[in-house]
């Protein structure tokens, strides 16, 4: 994916907003190793796969892929490894009620860059079905048509 024209890239996982329906999203911190952050920041990272679970009380991110950083050399870092999240034991907690449901999962929205710390946003999501999915392209389609018409119209054609 291809990192914003403000400098700052914002990573976004657009299948997880088509393929599940989001109930809740928190901000946490990402623990990084410094070329993983070179690389972010190159806007190397892909989220499409990745998902999120709490293990002994912390929430760790699984799947996530940040390209190698080629300046890091043989010191460079495991593209797939998992990382941590930061959070409160509080928001943990909230959290966590929520995402134990049956049908909920913890999946990752976007990765960015706040103040230089990198952030995740991640988000409760509970899977949509197949209606729920077509409903949400024709929708989107519908929308797209109405655009196009009021642009027309504004033109005047």
């Amino acid at each position: 994916m291809r990192p914003m024209a403000t400098g700052s890239p914002r990573i976004r996982n657009k299948k997880a907003r088509f393929n599940f329906e989001i109930l809740e999203t928190i901000d946490a911190g990402l623990v990084l190793e410094g070329s993983e952050v070179k690389s972010l920041r190159d806007g190397k990272c892909n989220i499409d796969e990745a998902f999120a679970r709490v293990r002994n009380g912390e929430v760790w991110l699984y799947n996530m892929h940040i390209g190698p950083y080629e300046q890091a050399g043989q010191f460079g870092h495991d593209t797939r490894r998992v990382r941590k999240l930061l959070l409160k034991h509080r928001e943990i907690r909230r959290f966590l009620s929520r995402a134990v449901e049956k049908g909920s999962t913890l999946v990752p929205l976007t990765v960015y860059f706040k103040r230089g710390w990198a952030k995740v946003q991640i988000g409760v999501a509970r899977g949509k079905r197949e209606f729920d999915k077509r409903e949400d392209i024709k929708l989107r389609d519908t929308r797209r048509d109405i655009d196009r018409e009021l642009a027309r119209r504004k033109r005047g054609r």
